[in-house]
């Protein structure tokens, strides 16, 4: 399989050193802003013999980035957010075309466990109308968007699996908050690779499930896994249906 890194910053150095362990072939890095890529534009002849792209760039670029891979038929690892308002759009090109694409807002697969056991936790909390919840996220200084894609994917696990929370609310609560309204909020600090903490609260006692990421290789070697996954395949995924393929669920 022959991959092209879409963005080289952090991420894309780690997926660059992780691929190449691994023996896979990086037959293209595309990055306009950082001479060290070997592509400056995703134009044809940088991507000729790709067999996927995977994509850590910004959420200016990811659409346009899509619809380039659709026009050039080639698979991609989308691990951008910021573009979840147009998915529909997106999942028509990417059927239209004939590639095939797999997105997360976070690849990780100890988050993707971690999704799994907070649903798991909503379902039982929700028999018991005692306990509020709640929702922390924490990144570095430099991320771009807010609040992180993963929190927006947990608030909304929340969200579904508790009856009695309608409205989720990421921004500051600078009042009194409703009952039927899910607090998810948000803190940008140093250098924070990525924690969530969910806070199921009574006034008896709190409970807290915490994931904390100790550095973003976990996030690079899910996007490769990703990437072998994809291969090959035609259609509009998530990495619900790797994980659902991977436990047989």
């Amino acid at each position: 399989m022959n991959l092209a890194i879409i963005g080289y910053g952090n991420m894309g150095l780690i997926i660059e050193r992780l691929a190449k362990t691994s023996g896979m072939e990086i037959g293209a890095i595309v990055d306009p802003f950082n001479p060290g890529a070997t592509h400056g534009q995703k134009d044809g002849g940088s991507l000729k013999d790709i067999d996927v792209c995977i994509d850590f760039t910004h959420p200016d670029a990811i659409m346009n980035n899509i619809k380039k891979y659709a026009e050039l038929g080639k698979n991609a690892v989308i691990g951008t957010t910021g573009w979840y308002d147009h998915i529909e759009e997106i999942r028509k090109l990417v059927e239209t075309s004939g590639i095939g694409l797999i997105y997360s807002s976070n690849f990780s697969i100890g988050v993707n466990i971690f999704n799994r056991i907070v649903e798991r936790a909503a379902e039982l909390f929700d028999k018991f109308d005692m306990y509020d919840v709640a929702g922390i996220e924490y990144h570095h200084n430099r991320k771009a968007d807010s609040p992180s894609g993963t929190a927006i994917g947990l608030a909304n696990i929340l969200k579904d699996g508790l009856a009695r929370k309608k409205e989720i609310v990421y921004k500051m609560m600078d009042r009194r908050i409703e009952p039927h309204e899910l607090h998810f909020a948000s803190v940008r600090c140093g250098s924070i690779t990525g924690k969530h903490e969910i806070i199921f609260d009574s006034n008896a006692d709190s409970i807290q499930l915490i994931h904390s990421a100790k550095n973003r290789e976990g996030f690079a070697a899910g996007a490769l896994e990703a990437a072998k996954w994809i291969h090959g395949r035609k259609g509009f995924f998530n990495i619900d249906d790797l994980v659902r393929e991977i436990m047989n669920d």
